[in-house]
């Protein structure tokens, strides 16, 4: 199957994206816009998952679970799991490790959490938009131990990349990378496989269906692309 996907979106659980992100709100839109494939990544956190994947469902969407952390060097790495329950708590492990600095939604915005019947149910307390304590290699080897895999986010960005932060990517650690869809792909060694994704924080973000993996038929078929 030739899946058109966007791998790096965010729900309004992540207070940089607007409140109207919510799983029904990003599903409909991906359905809309003709995308096969779709995963939410929120920062540091994966309370809107089992919402996502049951309005993905609804639409016929293959939905890959995802999460976006923020390690210890402040490089944004992408991890997405084979398994719902699996990343749900990769997630919960993440937002334990948090600093205790409260989110304060007039400056950053909200952390909508959506119960599964798509009504708001509550917020996150702690800012989600923190470094955790854990290294780019803790990350990765987090990553692995859960059967999943992890990429570095939007290296082509000048903030919060592995490029920007650390100047380079370190050989033997990844074997994909994520390219911020809208500017221009950095070079990059040959043998890293890529993918290019919205990195959405609004509904209109959404990627456009320009991005296909060829021969896609299961969330595993992306674990073994990116592993």
């Amino acid at each position: 199957m030739k899946a058109a996907y966007d791998l790096h979106i965010h729900s309004c659980l992540s207070p940089c994206a607007d409140n109207d992100m919510t799983p029904e709100n990003i599903a409909a839109m991906a359905r809309l816009k003709g995308l096969s494939v779709i995963s939410l990544t929120d920062h540091n956190a994966g309370h809107n998952l089992e919402a996502m994947a049951l309005a993905a469902k609804a639409q016929d969407l293959i939905f890959v679970p995802g999460i976006e952390v923020t390690t210890r060097e402040e490089v944004h790495v992408l991890v997405y799991f084979p398994g719902l329950r699996t990343a749900i708590d990769f997630g919960d492990r993440l937002y334990g490790s948090l600093p205790d600095i409260d989110n304060r939604p007039e400056i950053f915005g909200s952390q909508i959490v959506m119960d599964v019947a798509g009504i708001q149910s509550g917020t996150l307390d702690k800012l989600l938009l923190q470094a955790t304590p854990y290294s780019i290699d803790d990350i990765v080897d987090m990553a692995k131990a859960a059967g999943g895999g992890a990429v570095p986010a939007h290296i082509n960005r000048d903030s919060f990349s592995i490029l920007s932060n650390l100047g380079f990517i370190p050989p033997g650690l990844f074997a994909c990378v994520e390219i911020a869809d809208a500017l221009p792909c950095p070079a990059v060694d040959a043998s890293l496989r890529k993918i290019f994704s919205s990195d959405a924080h609004s509904l209109g973000s959404i990627s456009e269906p320009r991005n296909y993996f060829p021969g896609f038929s299961t969330v595993k078929d992306l674990i073994l692309y990116i592993k």
